[in-house]
């Protein structure tokens, strides 16, 4: 039989079905436009008056011409001590932050204590995590000021708390960075079968092995995921330390808006290549974290 007279028996053959639209993609866009708005257009704003000469008058032919004097700039010591300031606190409080939170949690998820803890220290962690900005330099400065609540105590016991210190905003940012390293080291920490353990455990293993070659490179990637996400959330954090110090602690967020609101050292070019500069960091942040949530992601399959 032919193949003409097998089309023929059979009928005409059924065209292929096209590619059809799915509707899904529409749930998409709201989010789209959101960071275009809100992530890619002010990047790219930044981006642009980085290169312009801004430190004139609008009158000024200069005024808007390329430029790399604001990059240059950034190598003034004041500017490049705000760096230094800002990733100095931003690695303590995550490091310390990480630490203390993954403590935390570990004791309260596998360390034998009461199951009522639990939903208590994950319902304190979600609010303690977002109480930043004015309110917590307030309550920091109400609890801890010259005429603070605990001043007269702590002052009793011979311990003398400057809050417009870099020491004490750092004690100020570990209240919102432990709180976040609970919930996000929690899933990780319940992702440690209890299978594991047992079968270390029928195998002679001791807990220090157990945690030296089972849990500890389970968790490794989800620790240093963690502590840079810690790291990114403190290095852009502005209106705790604005409110708190008034601008005293030199740190790249206050520096950035002093160069922008037209104080005495104004100069917007420079305040964006502050900002770029920032930009940077928080890539190679968001970069590392990413690479190193999927390897995290590979045991809780």
């Amino acid at each position: 039989m032919t193949a003409e007279s097998m089309t023929s028996s059979r009928g005409a053959p059924t065209a292929r079905p096209g590619r059809r639209f799915s509707w899904a993609w529409l749930g998409v866009v709201p989010f789209v436009l959101f960071a275009f708005a809100f992530l890619i257009a002010p990047t790219l704003y930044l981006a642009s008056g980085s290169f312009q000469n801004l430190a004139v008058a609008p009158t000024d032919p200069a005024h808007g011409t390329f430029t790399l004097q604001n990059y240059t700039a950034l190598s003034q010591p004041n500017l490049a001590d705000s760096y230094f300031a800002s990733i100095e606190i931003s690695l303590v409080t995550a490091v310390v932050g990480g630490l203390f939170g993954f403590l935390l949690a570990y004791a309260v998820i596998m360390g034998g204590l009461p199951r009522f803890l639990r939903p208590a220290l994950l319902t304190f962690s979600g609010v303690a995590s977002n109480f930043a900005g004015v309110p917590l330099a307030l309550a920091f400065t109400f609890t801890l000021g010259a005429s603070g609540i605990l001043t007269p105590l702590i002052v009793g016991l011979g311990v003398h708390l400057n809050i417009y210190s870099k020491p004490a905003l750092e004690l100020a940012y570990l209240y919102f960075q432990f709180p976040l390293m609970v919930l996000i080291i929690a899933p990780a920490i319940d992702g440690l079968r209890k299978d594991w353990r047992e079968a270390s455990e029928n195998m002679g293993a001791t807990a220090f092995q157990y945690w030296r070659y089972v849990a500890l490179p389970i968790l490794l990637p989800s620790l240093l995921g963690t502590v840079i996400l810690l790291f990114g959330n403190a290095f852009g954090a502005q209106a705790t330390a604005y409110q708190l110090s008034g601008g005293a602690i030199n740190i790249v967020t206050i520096q950035i808006t002093r160069q922008i609101r037209g104080d005495a050292a104004n100069d917007q070019g420079i305040g964006y290549a502050l900002a770029m500069g920032m930009v940077a960091i928080m890539g190679i942040t968001i970069a590392a974290y990413a690479f190193l949530q999927r390897r995290a992601e590979r045991w809780q399959r």
